[in-house]
């Protein structure tokens, strides 16, 4: 027998369910950010807006070409990194460090400022021991909003790209920046973050409080401005945990209640930013069919961790005789298997990365079904913007691939996508897996990298494919045993989330500039309609046969073995 139950998938259906729905409006209202227009916020934010265009010297209506495009957004980004870096090196020479940390170590911040700057959050410390509230308000918070808000803003730019006819510019970065951070990210963050505070999750200055157990020993609780951190994390598609436990710690995540909320917000804007695609574009149908390829995948990708993760490992059944009790290690008891299993797969699916149980400690297919999911790309739905761009790409493949089997120029959504257009698309999707599988590779034979594994065999080889899919995915999540606070993990982590981040948004925007410059085309009795069920199903084989061409090996090789001998375990 198996622990699933009824209620297990209900719990998995309202949860996936309930972002999907408020995305709907949300993403309306996006899109009137996107596209300058009014808001009920204006009253109060309109004099902000315009105060920091004329402090900064901006021109909101000034458009960009996509190269001045991708300068502001590289420049912006490179920007946070210096700022935070600094702050993260000098913090024992800073402010508000009641607890007296040091700076960190020129590797680990390295690491630690291009994975916030790059909306990753990968995390080779422990945030309650090694960062001050400075360093966690000043340096971590501000750039889960920035971040968050430049990957949104690249995604205005893909929008208005296929909206333009014969465009030269794609919109105007700063400006983009300033109104999706306005008008979206901190309105819903300030008045989410009062209702975690009621949910108990902690928002003091205060570093620690005295507690007696209930065998009357005397126990420091490490406190600080949780709450405020833990809503944009889930928001901006961040991840980074205050705490070294992420969300399975009860002051990040105290019950029920804030663990429906935080999976909520945490897929809400990326599907949001889909249906605010539809409306710039003036490609509602077809923004529907994107979504339903990212929610298809998504919902498949919950039921089969809840499945493997509600069935009995047979090394236990065997030796304590029993066949009813499901995989619990690494589940939160509060929680328990429906819902970290819809967690697990919507934070891998959306470029994420926080979470509420240990993933290293899933069956061999429940963790391969997380790894699986980020190796796809991170686009279902991905992280806020990032997520939307990525489909787009796919959907250019997908759209080439029926262009060649009918002979006929591809188009997609009025542009005609030709060789320019093919070569960006493939020179970003190939930057993934370059990066992901040939720094693996020298991994899994460099001795200094091997001694950051905690497990040989196929778990090690997961472990290791698991980090670096999670960094040039910008997920951030990690199987926990392995050790990356190290030269080289800490290095080769950091360019690979780099290239993850900045390596396929320029080929993004590129294409964007050459979409834009082309006449918008009325379609004709011989266009592929992308509106649909059987582009659909294009769009899902193109992304499978993709995901499974490139990565079937390894996975066969790490997960897939695993299986194998869990399941001989007992002969």
């Amino acid at each position: 027998m198996s622990g699933m139950t009824w209620q297990g998938w209900t719990e998995i259906a309202v949860t996936l369910a309930s972002p999907l729905a408020l995305g709907w409006p949300l993403g309306l209202y996006l899109a009137r950010v996107w596209t300058g227009g009014k808001t009920w916020l204006d009253p109060v934010l309109g004099p902000v807006e315009r105060g920091i265009y004329r402090l900064a010297g901006i021109n909101p209506e000034q458009g960009q070409r996509w190269l001045g495009y991708t300068s502001a957004f590289l420049s912006f980004s490179l920007a946070g990194f210096l700022l935070l870096y600094l702050i993260l090196r000098v913090q024992g020479l800073l402010p508000m460090n009641p607890q007296h940390f040091g700076g960190m170590a020129p590797h680990q911040a390295f690491n630690t400022a291009i994975s916030f700057v790059t909306n990753t959050d990968w995390q080779s410390y422990g945030g309650e021991s090694t960062l001050s509230n400075l360093s966690q308000m000043a340096g971590l918070a501000v750039q889960n909003f920035a971040s968050a808000a430049a990957g949104i803003a690249v995604a205005a730019a893909v929008a208005r790209a296929f909206a333009a006819n014969r465009g030269e510019t794609i919109g105007n970065f700063w400006a983009d920046l300033t109104r999706v951070a306005l008008y979206i990210l901190l309105p819903i963050s300030l008045v989410l973050a009062v209702v975690l505070v009621a949910q108990g999750v902690p928002q003091t200055l205060v570093s620690t409080v005295d507690a007696k157990t209930l065998e009357g020993a005397k126990q420091t609780l490490v406190m600080g401005p949780v709450a405020s951190q833990e809503i944009i994390k889930q928001l901006g598609t961040n991840g980074g945990g205050f705490f070294n436990a992420n969300s399975a710690h009860p002051f990040e995540n105290p019950n029920g209640w804030s663990n429906l909320i935080e999976e909520i917000v945490m897929n809400a804007l990326s599907f949001a930013v889909f249906i605010a695609f539809g409306v710039v574009a003036f490609a509602r149908k077809e923004a529907r069919a994107l979504l339903a390829v990212a929610a298809i995948i998504v919902c498949a990708a919950a039921a089969v961790i809840y499945i493997n993760e509600t069935l009995p490992t047979p090394a236990l059944t065997h030796a304590a005789h029993v066949a009813t009790a499901p995989n619990m290690e690494g589940k939160e008891v509060r929680f328990g298997a429906p819902s970290t299993a819809v967690w697990t797969a919507m934070t891998t699916g959306a470029s994420d990365g926080g979470v509420n149980g240990q993933i290293e400690s899933f069956t061999p297919l429940g963790g391969g079904m997380a790894l699986f999911l980020i190796k796809l790309g991170e686009m279902t739905p991905g992280g806020v913007g990032s997520g939307l761009y990525g489909m787009i790409v796919m959907a250019i493949i997908a759209v080439f691939v029926a262009g060649l089997m009918v002979g006929r120029t591809p188009e997609y959504l009025g542009k005609k996508i030709e060789s320019r257009e093919m070569k960006f698309a493939v020179l970003a999707t190939l930057i993934l897996p370059a990066a992901l599988l040939g720094f693996a590779a020298v991994a899994s034979v460099l001795p200094e990298a091997l001694k950051g594994i905690s497990t040989s065999g196929p778990h090690g080889l997961t472990e290791i494919l698991y980090a670096y899919s999670s960094a040039v995915g910008n997920n951030g999540s990690a199987f926990a045993g392995i050790n990356a606070n190290a030269p080289w993990w800490d290095a080769t982590l950091a360019i690979t989330m780099g290239l993850g981040r900045f390596a396929y948004a320029v080929p993004v925007l590129a294409l964007a500039g050459s979409i834009a410059a082309k006449p918008k085309l009325q379609p004709t009795a011989g266009t592929l309609p992308t509106d649909g069920l059987q582009f659909v199903l294009l769009l899902l084989g193109v992304i499978l046969i993709l995901g499974g061409l490139q990565y079937f090996p390894p996975l066969a090789l790490g997960p897939i073995v695993e299986h194998f001998q869990m399941i001989s375990a007992t002969h």
